[in-house]
C-alpha cells in the first residue's frame, strides 16, 4: 500500500482512478502555483495531489501541459458565467480578476506558449465567449459600437497582467483602478 501527503495508507487502483488523480493534480498545480509559481516543483504537485510522480508525468509531461489544464478549467468556469442570459462584460471581467489574482503564474505560462496548440485552444475559446458577450453589450447600448472581440480580448489580457503583476496586498485596489479604466473606454462615447 501507498502513502498519503497525509500518513494514510492507500491502496494502488491502477488505471481505475486515472480521472480522480487528473483532477487531483490539476487542483494540486492549482495550489502549488499559486503559492509557489511556476518553477514550483513537480514533486510538490503530486506529493499534494497524494499521487505518484509517476501518474503526474502520465497525464502531464510537461509544465506548460498542466498549466493549461488548470487554464482550462478557468475557461469552463468563465463560459459559465457568459451563458448566463444576463451576463455581461463586467461579470466576465469580475471572474477574470479573481481568477488572476489566485493564478499568476498560469498568466505567465499560457503568455510564454502562445504557439502551442493547446494554448490557442484556449484563446479561440476565450475570443468565443467575448464575442457573446460583445454582441449581448451592444444590443443593450452598455458597449460602444466601434469595439469588438479583439479589444474585449485585449482589454481581457490587459486587466490579467495587471493584476497579477501587482503584490498580493494591492491586487484589489489595481483590479479596482484598471476596471475602471476600462470600463470607461469600452462604453458608448457621445
Amino acid at each position: 500500500m501507498a502513502e498519503s501527503s497525509e500518513g494514510v495508507s492507500r491502496r494502488n487502483r491502477g488505471p481505475a482512478a486515472a480521472a480522480e488523480n487528473r483532477r487531483a493534480l490539476i487542483d494540486a498545480a492549482r495550489e502549488i502555483f499559486s503559492e509557489q509559481g511556476l518553477a514550483a516543483p513537480f514533486s510538490a504537485i503530486a506529493r499534494r495531489a497524494g499521487v505518484g510522480q509517476g501518474s503526474l508525468y502520465r497525464h502531464f509531461p510537461t509544465k506548460i501541459e498542466l498549466a493549461v489544464a488548470v487554464f482550462e478549467d478557468n475557461i469552463d468556469d468563465l463560459e459559465h458565467v457568459a451563458r448566463a442570459a444576463d451576463a455581461t462584460l463586467d461579470d466576465l471581467f469580475d471572474s477574470v480578476v479573481a481568477q488572476a489574482k489566485v493564478s499568476a503564474a498560469f498568466v505567465d505560462a499560457v503568455a510564454a506558449a502562445r504557439d502551442v496548440p493547446a494554448v490557442q485552444r484556449i484563446g479561440a475559446r476565450m475570443i468565443s465567449l467575448i464575442g457573446a458577450l460583445v454582441d449581448r453589450g451592444r444590443a443593450t447600448g452598455a458597449l460602444a459600437d466601434d469595439i469588438g472581440r479583439d479589444d474585449v480580448m485585449l482589454v481581457v489580457a490587459m486587466l490579467a497582467r495587471t493584476v497579477a503583476d501587482a503584490p498580493a496586498g494591492e491586487r484589489e485596489a489595481v483590479a479596482r483602478r484598471a476596471r475602471s479604466v476600462f470600463s470607461l473606454g469600452l462604453m458608448p462615447r457621445g
